[in-house]
């Protein structure tokens, strides 16, 4: 399980050889042997008995901000290997083999993403033709990113750049369509967010940084070498690379949660900049729903696993390649 204390005044402490939750809904004793990772966000505490019990099951400990982004971890050092990786990672991020490599991921992203604007489809049945038009929009840049050629990143990233953002425009979009007509907005908007959506989006996608970088950590991979995002100064731009073909859960969860009219304004608070922020009951809501999500059990490559157990094996493949490099 993922503990997560997100709710101001609770605390994790140490009881016996045990985690003890304790909240305004009382207190709960859970076993480290079910807990994956800890969560806290801001006015949630933890106590250092807890933090080295953490340490001591190899349990990571994530720090995150109100937008739900990665402030700081604890894990434990015997994770990875990461000398050895390393040496592999900077060969690797300079290679042709790298090309292939982000070419792969984008054309992977492109493809979630007509599979989940057909997935919403289906309910709606009158957008059929304009999501089959908006789909072939989108096949053409995947065979664009196809066709691009270059020694290194560096020679074709520009290029990969317009077309992710392109396709993204067009994506979003369409995705709007899907939201009643109060919740539709006209452009993607982050930090800050200008909508509810967007907030929700944002939220989320911090929370998916998290695990992503997490699993490099465990893998024994540098999360500050990047292979396309490479120019963000302290900045874990691998993250950046490989949370793009896992951004689509993130969507399906916070539109399913939109469409179904589960966030109301008590979720949500607008600041006199007119910007939007998720408060305590919306953030709630969006951990439990995302969490729970990415527990479940689907087949990727006949390997029927959690999704986030297949963001750890995709860390894993990647570490194991970058090391015999």
């Amino acid at each position: 399980m993922n503990l997560v204390l997100h709710t101001y005044g609770a605390a994790l402490t140490k009881d016996n050889e045990a985690f003890m939750v304790v909240s305004k809904e009382g207190k709960q004793r859970v076993p480290p042997a079910d807990v994956r990772t800890i969560t806290i966000t801001r006015g949630a505490q933890i106590s250092s008995d807890a933090v080295l019990l953490a340490i001591e099951n190899e349990i990571e400990v994530l720090f995150v901000d109100n937008s739900g982004k990665p402030a700081g971890r604890i894990w434990a050092s015997r994770y990875g290997s990461i000398s050895t990786i390393r040496k592999g990672q900077l060969e690797f991020s300079r290679s042709k083999a790298a090309v292939d490599w982000i070419k792969s991921l984008l054309q992977s992203k492109f493809e979630n993403q007509e599979a989940l604007l057909w997935a919403f489809t289906a309910s709606v049945p009158e957008m059929n033709s304009r999501i089959e038009h908006t789909v072939k929009r989108m096949q053409k840049y995947r065979i664009k990113v196809s066709e691009l050629q270059g020694d290194t990143v560096s020679d074709i990233a520009d290029s990969l750049r317009g077309y992710e953002g392109s396709v993204s425009k067009i994506y979003f979009a369409q995705m709007n369509g899907f939201l009643p007509e109060e919740y539709r907005f006209s452009q993607r908007s982050q930090h800050p967010a200008m909508d509810i959506v967007n907030a929700m989006l944002n939220y989320g996608y911090g929370m998916l940084y998290g695990k992503v970088e997490g699993a490099l950590i465990r893998a024994g991979i540098d999360p500050y070498i990047g292979i396309l995002h490479r120019d963000e100064y302290n900045r874990p731009v691998l993250v950046y690379d490989v949370i793009e073909q896992y951004r689509h859960w993130v969507d399906y969860v916070v539109y399913s949660l939109v469409i179904q009219r589960v966030i109301s304004e008590e979720c949500y608070s607008v600041r006199t900049d007119r910007s939007v922020w998720l408060e305590g009951l919306g953030r709630r809501i969006l951990i439990q729903s995302l969490n729970d999500y990415l527990a479940e059990i689907i087949k990727i490559k006949s390997l029927e696993r959690s999704r986030s157990t297949h963001i750890d094996l995709f860390c894993q493949n990647f570490a194991q390649r970058l090391k015999n490099y």
